[in-house]
C-alpha cells in the first residue's frame, strides 16, 4: 500500500520552483482568493500519472493529503478520489460523494473544483434528486457555489441542460468573478449541445448578466450575434444610469 509519505515524496521529487513562482495566475496575493495557497510547480500530467500508477489510496490517506498546504497535493488527492469513485460500487460511491462534500473546505481553488466536481458530484446526482445543488449554489462558500455549477458539466455531457440553466439563474447576481467565469463556461458548454436553448436563455437574461459571464457564454456565437447580445447589456447599463 502506498503511504502518505511515499506519495508526497513522489510529488516533491517532481517540483519545479520556477514553475511554482509562475502560479500568480491563481491570485495568491494578499486578500485574493488563493492568498494562503502554496505551490510546488508540479504539472498536472505528472500528478495524473502518479494517481494512475499508484494503488488506490484509502480514504484516511486521501483525507490527510487533502490537508496539505500545497495545491498540487490536494489536487492529487482529488485525482485519487475520482479514481476510487470510478471503480467503486454504488454504496461506496455514496460514501465518497458525502466525503467530498464534507471536505469542500480543502477543495478551495478553481483547479481543484474543476478537476473533480462533475466527476463525483455531477455523476452521483445525475440520476438522483438534485436539490442539494441549489443549497450549494446558495452557499456562502465561493467553492461550494462553483462546485454546484461545474457539477452540471456531467449533465451537459449527457445532454441534460436543465440544471445548468437553473443554477445559472440562481448565480446570476453572484458578485465573484470566479463564479461569473464558471457560469459562463457552463453556459458555453450547454450551447455546444443546443445553441438555440442557450440563445433563448441569453435573450431573456443577457441584459442583467455580469460582463465576464456573458463573454464566456457567447464565445461560440457569430461575431454579429455577440455584438447584438452585448448591445442588450450595454443598453441596460445605459438605461440604469439615467433612471
Amino acid at each position: 500500500m502506498d503511504t502518505l509519505q511515499h506519495i508526497q515524496d513522489l510529488v516533491r521529487h517532481s517540483s519545479d520552483p520556477a514553475r511554482a513562482h509562475k502560479a500568480q495566475y491563481f491570485k495568491t496575493g494578499p486578500g485574493h482568493y488563493a492568498e494562503h495557497d502554496r505551490f510546488l510547480g508540479v504539472p498536472n500530467p505528472v500528478l495524473r500519472q502518479i494517481a494512475k500508477t499508484s494503488k488506490i489510496l484509502p480514504l484516511p490517506v486521501i483525507e490527510e493529503l487533502l490537508k496539505s498546504p500545497y495545491n498540487e497535493e490536494r489536487l492529487l488527492a482529488l485525482f485519487f478520489l475520482v479514481n476510487s469513485y470510478t471503480k467503486a460500487s454504488e454504496t461506496e460511491r455514496t460514501e465518497l460523494y458525502h466525503f467530498y462534500l464534507a471536505h469542500t473546505g480543502q477543495i478551495n481553488n478553481w483547479n481543484l473544483v474543476d478537476a473533480s466536481a462533475h466527476l463525483i458530484v455531477g455523476h452521483y446526482l445525475y440520476a438522483k434528486e438534485k436539490e442539494s445543488l441549489i443549497i450549494l449554489a446558495r452557499s456562502s462558500s465561493l467553492w461550494e457555489r462553483r462546485i454546484a455549477i461545474v457539477a452540471t458539466w456531467y449533465f451537459i455531457r449527457k445532454g441534460d441542460l436543465q440544471w445548468t440553466f437553473l443554477l445559472s439563474e440562481v448565480l446570476l447576481t453572484d458578485t465573484h468573478d470566479l463564479i461569473h467565469k464558471a457560469v459562463g463556461w457552463m453556459l458555453r458548454e450547454a450551447g455546444k449541445r443546443d445553441q438555440q436553448k442557450l440563445r433563448a436563455f441569453l435573450q431573456e437574461r443577457a441584459h442583467c448578466m455580469p460582463r465576464t459571464m456573458l463573454s464566456y457564454a457567447l464565445e461560440k456565437f457569430s461575431p454579429e450575434e455577440q455584438r447584438a447580445f452585448r448591445k442588450l447589456k450595454l443598453s441596460s447599463n445605459t438605461k440604469g444610469t439615467h433612471e
